[in-house]
């Protein structure tokens, strides 16, 4: 009788017959995931010693070498560069220079100069530190030319030194796979300079404003922007035409669209029914960017697990993590540090003890799995995309990403969001493996807030590699316990903030079962005979797949 059938039985006899448990070797890894090992590693990694793990911080290079450490008394093979853990990633660090940077519009033959902070933020330029760009503006929508839903925000405009006014997100009209990827701000710049604009601003719609609000985009760009580079020295996902870029409130907002009366609650109402259509608005800009460089360094943390079978080993099943969080920021309470224990020393906790389990297997999958433990997730998925440009491991042996990203278990878990699952046959392996441990496979609760592209598997998929990131659902097993109450108010009140520490609730038991539905999907995706494939006419398979 072969394991994964042992694995099934356990998961249909565990309840009449514990005492059966050691006779499945797949059972016996599923038990070593423990409640407290995981506690321990959150506990760790959230400390205030680690100052919140910020991307190439001394924090942050502690973690890195926690888990490291841990990887090698595993018996784990490092999987960095020159035979190293770590692969360490080149960043460039802006942040705007408040003194040379300035926002002023020409409506109607008035100068206006706006108000930085309370009309609008900058976003520092990487390629340079002093810019400026003054041209007129047109408002393109959601700035999205989506042939296939027949929808073109650029039709009949002419941007071509221009700068171009778009509003953040896309049509709520939109299916949700195409709204999570026409939300891509960098897609946005990208389609924007493609067509010739020379600078972007970008205004946030009601709907989007209620998501993310001026003032906490304000203060998360406080602490300036984050490219890698390439091997040139370039930042990547910055188009060198742009040379200009802001962000409005609602006051600059209306000032932008002072010369066109009514153009604004239109343009928001053309966006509430998804309708396209640019508007060349009476206004010019002329933005004044200063920013200043540091160039710094932040390591990914690779292992490998190698895989039994001679063919199928030298490919490999990823299981990632993002290990940095936002260090040391503005206080809220007298606290300034942002110790990420949920965001994401839940994730990194759970990709050592499925490592543990799976080093612990008497018979190794076939396939060989690698566990990534990357870096600058907080800044843009920053370390997954520069694993997946320079990989450490060819591309195209890379089968799929399985993504650990802050177990949020407040309450008893009863389900779980498979964001991904439904683009590839990995769906129906998270449903196979939470029916083994009992959960329920839910929708996303959260659809506009475009969650699939937010994410590190998101790297992977856009090299063609299936891939999916789990969420614990807002249904509670403790019928006392609003699961969907506490999750909102943990967005609302502690994510991204310092109360994401060991003081707030956590029950590592279902923390544990997170874990176990990993290592099951992890196990059977590098023992089976196929490796996955993308469904049938799914958006990210056509455009992607390899």
């Amino acid at each position: 009788m072969d394991r994964r059938l042992l694995a099934t039985l356990f998961a249909a006899a565990a309840a009449c017959a514990p005492s059966a448990l050691a006779e499945s070797p797949t059972a016996a890894a599923l038990e070593a995931i423990r409640p407290q090992a995981l506690r321990a590693h959150v506990a760790f990694l959230a400390d205030d010693l680690l100052e919140g793990r910020g991307t190439a911080t001394r924090g942050h290079e502690i973690a890195a070498r926690y888990v490291a450490a841990q990887f090698e008394a595993l018996g784990l093979e490092p999987a960095g560069t020159g035979g190293t853990w770590f692969q360490r990633v080149p960043l460039r660090r802006a942040e705007i220079v408040k003194e040379g940077s300035a926002l002023t519009l020409t409506v109607g033959g008035r100068l206006r100069e706006l108000v930085p902070g309370r009309d609008f933020v900058s976003l520092p330029d990487a390629r340079r530190e002093q810019t400026e760009v003054a041209a007129a503006v047109v408002y393109a929508g959601f700035g999205i030319s989506a042939p296939e839903l027949r929808h073109d925000d650029y039709a009949g405009a002419d941007v071509h030194g221009k700068v171009v006014a778009l509003l953040l997100g896309a049509p709520a009209s939109f299916p949700d796979d195409q709204r999570a990827y026409y939300s891509s701000r960098q897609l946005k710049a990208e389609t924007a300079a493609a067509r010739g604009a020379v600078g972007l601003v970008f205004v946030l719609s009601p709907p989007e404003e209620k998501l993310f609000p001026f003032a906490r985009i304000a203060d998360s760009l406080q602490a300036g922007s984050m490219y890698w580079l390439d091997e040139h020295g370039n930042p990547d996902g910055l188009p060198a035409s742009l040379r200009g870029r802001a962000v409005l409130s609602g006051e600059g907002a209306q000032a932008l669209f002072a010369g066109s009366p009514g153009a604004l609650d239109e343009a928001f109402k053309n966006a509430a029914a998804g309708k396209a259509g640019p508007l060349a608005l009476r206004a010019e800009a002329r933005l004044q960017t200063a920013s200043r460089h540091t160039t710094v360094e932040s390591p990914n943390v690779l292992a490998v697990l190698r895989g039994s079978d001679p063919v199928l080993g030298k490919e490999y099943v990823v299981l990632s993590a993002h290990l940095d969080h936002l260090g040391i920021g503005p206080a809220k309470d007298g606290d300034a540090i942002y110790n990420g224990a949920y965001d994401n020393a839940s994730g990194t906790a759970g990709i050592l003890e499925i490592a543990r389990a799976l080093a612990a297997l008497p018979h190794r999958p076939r396939r060989s799995i690698l566990f990534a433990a990357v870096t600058a997730e907080e800044k843009g998925l920053l370390g997954a995309e520069y694993f997946t440009r320079y990989p450490t491991v060819p591309i195209e042996n890379i089968v799929a990403d399985l993504n650990m990203d802050m177990f949020l278990t407040l309450f008893p878990v009863k389900d779980v969001v498979a964001f991904g699952g439904e683009h590839s046959s990995l769906g129906s392996v998270v449903k196979e493996a939470a029916d083994r441990l009992g959960l329920e496979v839910s929708p996303d609760p959260f659809p506009e807030e475009a969650v699939f592209i937010r994410a590190d598997h998101y790297a992977f998929v856009k090299k063609g590699i299936p891939a999916v990131t789990l969420s614990c659902g807002l249904q509670s097993a403790d019928p006392k316990m609003d699961g969907s109450a506490l999750f909102r108010g943990w967005l609302a009140n502690v994510y991204h903030s310092p109360k994401d520490d060991m003081a707030q609730p956590m029950d590592f038991e279902s923390a544990a079962k997170i874990a176990r539905l990993y290592f099951l999907m992890a196990d059977e995706i590098a023992d089976a005979a196929r490796r996955p494939t993308w469904n049938p006419g799914d958006i990210f398979g056509a455009r992607f797949a390899r």
